[in-house]
């Protein structure tokens, strides 16, 4: 299932929550819808799901119209944070209950309930209390209850946020698995920045309402589109430097003296940032004069904060045990390739 989204308006009074947004999913890609609280990701998975009525917009599904569409009629299923089991009913009962709706034959509940409970890891739990399930159990039968209908596309909504990290590391995976396993046309809305990239074909990074960046994981961390993408990402160092020009008369503009690349030639840019993520600079004998101000040991790395000239930069260090651990008034020298900096003009 192919889907399309066209100029999506939704204001809530005088609060736009979603403001003319354009997206195109691809049959059975998974597209994560990534951002802060309150940037619009959750209204705008509950308007393609039906759930909320948009104010101006089209949304196509494989090329049909299906703006005024019920939520019923688009066939989508949602996994939703907080699992929306019923408690009084077992793992089976929660599973074959969309099925039952359908009024489906018993025969073709037990079989598809069957397969999904496999599927999920569940076989031998059909019986469960939902209450005597972990949090990571729960999810598996709230994913096998959305697969068991077999949607036409399948809508996460922060679905692994009540978990702790080593669970939501393994539930991701085996989400990641059966999405592609079954082919089914997935958004993903989440404000982890690493289950995104772990998750997606294509990250959607939101912000106020509207899309800041449409890009594959591997390329939004060091290309982002502009400085809220850039420091949303993980940590950045994000400088604002002046433009100059060479002997040649060419644009071009110096960090920490070494010359950063820059490719626009509009004569109006006074000024770049460059982002200079902490783990592209090194710690070397000689180089550029620093001073630390600041440090966090946090496990495999130290995080140090040090100043440069006027500008307080971090630097992540590989916590290795041979390595000297710094102090606050130390100097240090840096380094770094000038191929690692990004240039942006905002």
């Amino acid at each position: 299932m192919e889907i399309v989204l066209k100029n999506i308006i939704k204001k809530y009074g005088d609060v736009a929550a979603v403001k003319n947004i354009s997206l195109e999913v691809k049959q059975g890609e998974l597209v994560a819808l990534l951002g802060p609280s309150g940037c619009g990701k959750t209204t705008l998975l509950r308007i393609i799901a039906g759930l909320v009525p948009l104010d101006s917009g089209k949304i196509f599904f494989d090329g049909k119209d299906v703006t005024t569409w019920s939520s019923q009629q688009r066939n989508a299923a949602m996994v939703f944070q907080n699992y929306a089991l019923f408690p009084y009913l077992n793992v089976e009962q929660n599973i074959a209950y969309g099925l039952k709706v359908r009024k489906r034959s018993k025969s073709e509940i037990e079989k598809r309930v069957r397969s999904l409970l496999e599927r999920v890891a569940l076989s031998g739990l059909e019986k469960r209390d939902i209450q005597e399930l972990s949090g990571g159990q729960k999810q598996r039968v709230a994913l096998a209850r959305a697969l068991v209908v077999e949607p036409n596309i399948l809508l996460f909504d922060e679905p692994l946020s009540n978990l702790d990290e080593k669970l939501r590391v393994s539930m991701r995976q085996e989400i990641r698995k059966i999405q592609k396993d079954i082919g089914i046309t997935s958004i993903y809305v989440t404000h982890d920045q690493k289950e995104a990239l772990a998750i997606a074909d294509r990250i959607v990074v939101m912000n106020k309402g509207e899309i800041q960046q449409i890009v594959k994981p591997d390329e939004l961390y060091y290309k982002p589109a502009n400085t809220f993408v850039a420091s949303f990402i993980g940590h950045a160092n994000l400088i604002e430097i002046p433009v100059l020009k060479d002997e040649n008369n060419e644009k071009i503009a110096k960090l920490f003296g070494k010359i950063v690349k820059i490719d626009k030639l509009d004569e109006e840019i006074k000024n770049i940032i460059a982002l200079l993520r902490p783990e592209e600079i090194k710690l070397t004998n000689e180089g550029i004069q620093a001073k630390v101000i600041g440090h966090e040991n946090l496990g495999s790395i130290y995080r140090y904060k040090v100043k440069v000239e006027t500008y307080e930069i971090i630097v992540d260090v590989l916590n290795r045990r041979r390595n000297r651990i710094l102090n606050i008034g130390d100097c240090v020298h840096l380094d770094f390739d000038e191929k690692s900096v990004h240039v942006l003009y905002n």
